[in-house]
């Protein structure tokens, strides 16, 4: 009786955690993400916005935007889920950075197609999931 209790249970714990890597496999593997930052000024024909986006591994460069005009990237996920990505941004004098994409932040709000839209304007920065509904995050100062 005890050897089938011992057998039991160690199936049980197998097949858990088989049933978990396939659930989970993302977890494990990594999602994949779309980020895209959009020029959204109205009237900058003779300012462009620059861009320079980097993570801990992997440094983007940077761009010269000018209305309209987008800078996009695909990421993935690590394990530990502390996948940042920064950018820093410049147009005309003023000047700021920010997090364009936090895995603990983003992981939720970039769902369901995990993109991330960021739409730069005079005011401010927007976030959105589908280019649709924007959200102003944070002003420039």
């Amino acid at each position: 009786m005890k050897r089938l209790t011992s057998f039991l249970l160690m199936f049980c714990f197998s097949l858990c955690i088989i049933l978990m890597s396939f659930r989970q496999s993302q977890f494990f593997n990594g999602t994949i993400y779309d980020v895209r930052v959009v020029n959204g000024f109205t009237d900058n024909s003779s300012l462009v916005l620059v861009i320079w986006c980097s993570s801990q591994h992997n440094d983007l460069g940077g761009r010269a935007l000018q209305a309209g005009d987008d800078f996009s990237w695909s990421l993935k996920t690590n394990l530990w889920a502390t996948t940042l990505f920064h950018c820093t941004m410049k147009w005309d004098q003023r000047r700021t950075s920010f997090e364009a994409f936090q895995v603990q932040r983003d992981s939720q709000r970039c769902a369901p197609f995990r993109t991330c839209f960021w739409l730069v304007k005079e005011d401010g920065f927007y976030f959105s999931n589908d280019q649709v509904n924007w959200k102003k995050d944070f002003s420039w100062s």
